[in-house]
């Protein structure tokens, strides 16, 4: 029987240069899509999928969302004298519990393959799930639930995978497929970061959900630099492809890639416009600005 997945990594040390000078004080993961930080939707997908433990492997000036994970005594005693049960009530529903949190640090930036390694002892030898945290995904189930369930069905490795244009495949990991690629589940044989235009294996990118077996921590311990001249998790894990099998999860919902500013755009309008008060103001706003254009002309 396939150990459960009970822990999971979010590599959070990235400088964030894409959103300067906003990321200069304030790390990327912290930038809210409307009222909560963008670490915060992730965590939630985590927890729901059943996720005990989350390691927030971190740099520099990160302490913030360590702090945002803990209580705020000042700020509660003050909503408490205030009468603010709502907002009380929704500051424990986000925080984790004690002792479910672990952060360590990457002390260098050597690639995401360097900063899943860095999480190794608090990990220990059981499976584990990462998520990126410049990734939102909006599904129900939510990404990693879907993929949970595929992992307690086949065991092994499982990763969240979607359709992009074949003109954008030399943007990304895509990942090589045995099988219907078109079915929900499919094996994968392979996998190519940012392939070369016309030399992709498929259309299908690696979203940035990971279900892998612990042994992915010895490859990584002696994997050699790859593209960008870093530690490559994609590397590693075609090693492991060799030693284990590999299951494709056709993600079902909407990704929001807030790591460019399109994407991070986009999430806060998506989200908004789920909230009917603030729809309700934030339509009309959007539909004048989008009518600017065609009355200047």
């Amino acid at each position: 029987m396939s150990k459960p997945i009970r822990k999971a990594v979010l590599p959070v040390a990235g400088l964030g240069t894409r959103f300067l000078p906003a990321t200069k004080a304030v790390p990327k993961e912290m930038l809210t899509i409307v009222d909560r930080p963008i670490i915060q939707y992730v965590v939630d997908e985590a927890r729901a999928a059943g996720i005990e433990h989350i390691v927030f492997v971190t740099g520099r000036n990160k302490t913030v969302i360590a702090d945002h994970f803990d209580r705020a005594y000042e700020l509660e005693e003050t909503l408490k004298r205030r009468d603010k049960a709502e907002a009380l009530k929704l500051l424990e529903a986000l925080r984790p519990s004690a002792g479910s949190t672990s952060f360590t640090r990457q002390q260098e930036p050597l690639g995401l393959g360097h900063a899943i390694w860095c999480a190794r002892d608090i990990i220990g030898p059981e499976p584990f799930a990462i998520l990126l945290p410049d990734m939102i995904m909006k599904s129900n189930p939510g990404c990693l639930k879907q993929m949970v369930d595929v992992y307690n069905q086949n065991g092994g490795n499982v990763i969240s995978v979607e359709a992009v244009p074949e003109d954008q495949t030399h943007k990304y990991g895509i990942v090589q497929v045995e099988g219907d690629m078109n079915a929900a589940t499919f094996g994968i044989t392979g996998m190519v970061e940012k392939p070369a235009p016309g030399t992709a294996p498929s259309n299908l990118y690696i979203n940035g959900r990971y279900i892998l077996q612990p042994e992915i921590f010895d490859l990584l311990a002696t994997q050699d630099k790859g593209a960008g001249d870093e530690i490559q998790l994609t590397d590693a894990m075609l090693s492991l492809m060799s030693q284990q099998s590999f299951t494709g999860l056709r993600f079902t919902g909407k990704t929001y890639d807030c790591g460019s500013k399109a994407g991070f755009l986009s999430a806060n309008i998506a989200y908004a416009l789920e909230d009917a008060a603030l729809a309700a103001e934030l339509l009309p706003l959007l539909q004048e600005l989008v009518e600017l254009p065609a009355a200047a002309e």
